[in-house]
């Protein structure tokens, strides 16, 4: 098994790309080792790696990310928990777990909005969210008030110094062109 790495713009997080299909569908996202070992063996396996932070699963690549660590450290061992992991056969989410990427009951925005909303979620899923997932991360859908457009960060995005650039100059800007009602983006956690 050959696993490729990629860097990401976010200097602590670091994409894997093991070759084969991570996640049919959705995505996940953990952010500490008690919630990776209840849902993800694949996760509880990398946070077991001293430095990592956090595990985000996409439809065929990993990010990982560390708190201060060295990667030229960390990443052989991450490579082994990956290429273990698959040669295993166990599932990467465990029975039961979910994998999302859209939490719709958390969404919030006013029943007048709808068109709007629909349009939006449109234009993030077929224009910014495979552009954010080459570089390791997603990018959801979460409100829409008054104008400004609720968006959660996850993956390599969640941290990056670029994310707000990425935000501010590419996201808002597309956003606004398309639906003229946005008037600004904002990330929330």
């Amino acid at each position: 098994m050959f696993i490729q790495t990629e860097a990401t713009p976010n200097p602590a997080t670091l994409k894997f790309l093991p070759g084969k299909v991570v996640l049919e569908t959705g995505t996940a996202e953990f952010r500490d080792e008690t919630e990776a070992r209840a849902a993800s063996p694949l996760a509880a396996r990398l946070f077991a790696v001293p430095g990592v932070s956090g595990v985000f699963l996409g439809y065929d690549f990993i990010t990982v990310t560390k708190d201060g660590a060295d990667w030229q450290h960390m990443k052989p061992a991450i490579l082994g928990n990956i290429m273990e992991h698959f040669m295993s056969g166990q599932p990467v989410l465990a029975s039961g777990a979910f994998a999302g990427g859209e939490d719709e009951d958390g969404e919030f925005f006013d029943e007048g909005d709808e068109t709007i909303v629909a349009t939006i979620k449109e234009l993030l899923d077929t224009r910014v969210r495979p552009a954010v997932a080459q570089d390791g991360g997603d990018i959801t859908f979460k409100g829409f008030r008054d104008g400004v457009v609720y968006l959660n960060m996850k993956g390599a995005c969640s941290g990056c110094p670029s994310s707000t650039a990425t935000l501010k100059h590419g996201v808002q800007n597309l956003l606004r062109h398309f639906v003229p009602e946005v008037q600004e983006v904002e990330a929330v956690a």
